[in-house]
């Protein structure tokens, strides 16, 4: 094993230091004494009665093992820096492998800490953080170890003993959040921050280092981080599976995307008019040799992750407008197909030319690409190259959709700046609309401002024949989900087109309201 050079420091000095100036060695200090008079007499006798409280003093003789006073440290709050805290991590670790003694590592992080910058001003900031790691000290024993890790983030590494056990980490890191969640004065007002904690006890630790150990309590962290504000989680081994899932998944996705298993599905939309399909919308599936159909709630993440997310969409743009020739060519007429754009591959500046190009390649016109965006996208859009793609999608006769709409607050102005076509109603809006009062008023708010405005709709999630009445009724032009159709392959859309058209051979004619 190969050792840094503050760590070599640590381990070298705790031994010089429990040979030379620890309690046993005490013993030995008359018998110094004498052998110095015995063989210089008193000039010798004087030499060591000076130069032994130096040494005692030099070798840390009144902190026997507080090897934190040598580290650096941070020069804003005083506490432990990052490399200092990992060599004093990887130290304590060692001592607990025998399984005789314990410790655990905490990850603190304050809650919107940015917002309170961007509300009071930085000095007021740094206000907050002085005091915080100020408090956390106070929290903690003598032989514990805090550091700064970030801007907002502190860590504790517990001195090892043999109780500490689940029970009192969760007890500490309450008392950790308590006394950070006192108010704090700054200029008169009393600020209220809060933290979420993750921790890892080292008999839990993954691997026998302490980096893993340290990190592991950051899994811990953002596990608590996602359950809510003032959360406190423990690492776990089920926390490890997954990390390590979503790690061989940002390792895979590459070649996944090559390879072509990475491909999209097709999800039907029909009108309520007239039953007829009036698109699909592309969605991306992974079918990954081994472990089967991955779900994109845990794909996606990896591919943005691994900076691929432009890659995905220049595949899904290139199968959608294959899928597309493959229905002309077979007489079936499948007006547009959404393919979803990322809020990265929105911010490329050459996103126009690389969708003029693959239009032209595949001889399609520009209105048979539905651009899907979400309306998180939409609402946070400055004025910057975001803006200038969508509106240069518009101007090339690309329609627009805003993708779940009621989710993500973009203003009326903001739907015209973009030249938004249509809107896509959230499914959280439709679900189990055909019985819910409130749903019902909400969808019809929804569906008068977008009359309004000339925008067409389209509601997601449509799961039921009452919530497809319902919406129907109301006057929603467009519906979509799994009581249509599920998404399927390519190869599955000729069938399910074909037998949904022999379905509306017979089937009577859901009446729309009668003034639009």
């Amino acid at each position: 094993m190969r050792y840094s050079p503050i760590r070599t420091w640590l381990r070298l000095r705790e031994r010089i230091c429990v040979a030379l100036v620890g309690p046993q060695a005490l013993a030995f200090l008359p018998a110094v004494v004498l052998a110095a008079y015995w063989t210089g007499g008193e000039a010798a006798l004087i030499t060591v009665a000076i130069a032994s409280p130096a040494i005692y003093l030099l070798l840390g003789g009144f902190s026997v093992g507080n090897s934190r006073a040598f580290l650096p440290r941070d020069s804003f709050t005083g506490l432990l820096q990052r490399d200092g805290f990992d060599e004093l991590v990887e130290h304590i670790r060692e001592k607990t492998l025998d399984k005789t003694r314990t410790s655990a590592v905490f990850h603190i992080e304050l809650e919107d800490f940015a917002e309170l910058v961007e509300r009071h001003g930085e000095a007021a900031g740094d206000i907050v953080i002085q005091r915080t790691g100020d408090r956390i000290v106070t929290a903690m024993r003598d032989y514990d170890n805090v550091a700064r890790l970030g801007d907002c983030r502190f860590a504790v590494c517990i001195g090892a003993e043999r109780q500490t056990d689940l029970e009192v980490c969760i007890q500490l890191a309450g008392r950790i959040q308590s006394v950070i969640e006192e108010p704090i004065s700054v200029d008169g007002l009393s600020l209220y921050v809060s933290a979420c904690v993750g921790f890892c006890l080292s008999s839990r630790a993954p691997g026998s280092s302490g980096a893993a150990w340290s990190q592991a309590a950051a899994t811990a962290l953002r596990a608590a981080q996602k359950r809510g504000p003032s959360a406190i989680r423990a690492y776990t081994d089920e926390m490890r599976r997954i990390t390590q899932s979503r790690a061989e998944l940002r390792e895979e996705v590459t070649s996944a995307l090559e390879s072509g298993q990475i491909i999209p599905w097709f999800q039907p939309q029909i009108s309520t008019d007239t039953g007829k399909v009036t698109g699909f919308e592309a969605l991306a599936r992974w079918n990954h040799p081994e472990r089967g159909m991955i779900s994109p709630a845990e794909f996606l993440p990896a591919i943005d992750q691994s900076g691929r997310m432009e890659r995905l969409v220049e595949l899904m743009m290139y199968h959608t407008f294959t899928a597309l020739k493959a229905w002309d060519a077979a007489g079936v007429h499948v007006p547009q197909v959404g393919v979803n754009f990322s809020a990265v591959e929105l911010n490329n500046p050459r996103l126009i030319e690389k969708v003029k190009w693959e239009l032209d390649r595949f001889n399609l016109t520009p209105d048979r690409l539905s651009v899907e965006i979400l309306e998180s996208v939409i609402a946070g859009a400055p004025d910057d190259q975001v803006t200038k793609n969508i509106n240069g999608l518009v101007a090339l006769g690309c329609r627009m959709d805003l993708d779940d709409f009621g989710t993500g607050h973009a203003s009326i102005s903001s739907i015209r700046r973009f030249a938004v076509n249509r809107i896509k109603i959230d499914r959280s809006f439709v679900m189990q609309a055909d019985r819910d009062p409130e749903q019902q008023r909400m969808i019809s708010a929804i569906l008068t401002m977008a009359e309004r405005m000339n925008l067409e709709t389209l509601a997601e999630g449509v799961e039921t024949v009452g919530e497809h009445a319902l919406l129907a009724q109301l006057g929603c032009d467009h519906v979509q989900g799994f009581g249509i159709g599920k998404p399927m392959p390519f190869q599955e859309t000729l069938d399910w087109i074909s037998a949904h058209e022999a379905k509306l051979q017979d089937a009577p004619q859901i009446t729309q309201r009668s003034s639009k």
